[in-house]
């Protein structure tokens, strides 16, 4: 069961990662993505609790564009409002490759920890 220290946990993590989450999907992506279709795609064959929820996704991608790692473009819909597509930018590209490499680092670092301590290299 989870408690109110588990749920702080995870979303304490999910602030940090969401970013990085978010700039390799783009990265990966043949086209532009709106937030609801990235939300989809993260959520796809994901049985457990969604690693990045909707009220999240948003001000992230504003926080990635202001920054200018990411770029937009509101196209009309056909459905609904105006959705508004996102595409990772050259400079995105190249904090995705430092942010993954810090990703890696870290995660060697917690993985040793909760290994106790061991270090392979």
């Amino acid at each position: 069961m989870e408690n109110l220290a588990d749920k702080k946990f995870q979303k304490e993590i999910n602030a940090g990662t969401a970013a990085l989450v978010l700039l390799s999907t783009l990265n990966y992506s043949l086209e532009q993505m709106y937030g609801y279709q990235i939300a989809k795609q993260l959520e796809a064959g994901r049985d457990e609790i969604p690693m990045i929820k909707q009220g999240t996704l948003y001000p992230v991608l504003r926080s990635l564009e202001n920054s200018g790692l990411l770029k937009s473009l509101v196209e009309p819909s056909v459905t609904g409002p105006p959705r508004k597509y996102y595409q990772i930018t050259e400079v995105g590209r190249d904090t995705l490759v430092r942010w993954t490499d810090i990703w890696e680092q870290t995660k060697l670092f917690v993985d040793s920890i909760l290994e106790g301590g061991k270090n392979d290299k």
